[in-house]
């Protein structure tokens, strides 16, 4: 029986040392290689949706992002400010009346700003609370004594809280100076609410942490943009259902 040699295989055909390291040495390049090629930027990726998802303007590129910002500071104003002048007129104590008064005078401020910024821009704003905020509203209004006091605190705080997260990540990311300066004036308004809803003492921080929890991110969907420069915005326009209430006059700067 003769032994086979280091280099030959049992069918008798001989097998190169260096083939074998080199084989060896393409198989692990390739498997270094293939997760890069995988995740490089290629179309359908991060990049790539912000790129096409983006409409040039004077002031820089805006994004599906900034359009959104801008749509919901529109909305937030639309439905706080009624809430707020609600809870002027029917808060049994100082503090959540207090809350209320910053309501009103901080979202008059950002309403005047939001639709100066649209108008700039060209964008068309809702003139009318979502659903879910008209619900909130209703919420409130059937409401009475330290039950409305508690449900104004934590509703608003919540809706606050929400809003926080996304006026940091456009200020950190747009690329657009109107923008910008849009998100410096809600971080500065927001933050005083939030401080004024947490001093009337009712807020259920621990209701805020179990939700923040159990919270899903938003699926991953590839729906189209938010619609792009139109026409220019038409003034605010009153809530027509309930609550019925005026808007009071415009704001110089929200109240620090």
């Amino acid at each position: 029986m003769r032994l086979l040699s280091p280099t030959e295989s049992p069918g008798g055909i001989r097998v190169n040392g260096t083939a074998l390291i080199v084989t060896g040495l393409v198989a692990t390049l390739a498997a270094l290689v293939f997760p890069i090629w995988s995740y490089a930027d290629r179309a359908g990726t991060g990049l790539d949706t912000l790129d096409s998802q983006s409409v040039s303007t004077r002031f820089g590129p805006l994004s599906a992002t900034d359009r959104i910002f801008i749509t919901k500071v529109r909305l937030a104003g639309l439905w706080e400010m009624p809430a707020g002048q609600q809870a002027e007129e029917r808060a049994p104590s100082r503090s959540v009346e207090t809350a209320g008064e910053h309501l009103v005078e901080g979202h008059t401020f950002l309403d005047a700003r939001v639709r100066e910024v649209a108008a700039q821009l060209n964008l068309e704003l809702p003139n009318q609370p979502n659903p879910q905020q008209q619900g909130w509203l209703r919420t409130l209004t059937a409401a009475r004594g330290t039950d409305y006091e508690r449900k104004f605190a934590n509703i608003l705080r919540r809706a606050h809280g929400q809003v926080f997260s996304l006026v940091a990540q456009v200020r950190a990311s747009t690329r657009n100076s109107l923008v910008r300066e849009l998100a410096d004036d809600a971080n500065t308004t927001v933050l005083d609410h939030i401080k004024v809803l947490e001093a009337t003492g009712l807020v259920d921080f621990d209701a805020l942490a179990r939700n923040g929890a159990t919270a899903s991110p938003p699926p991953v969907t590839r729906s189209p943009a938010p619609p792009g420069p139109t026409t220019a915005p038409d003034p605010a326009t009153p809530l027509t259902p309930t609550p019925t209430l005026t808007l009071p006059p415009a704001a110089s700067r929200p109240r620090t």
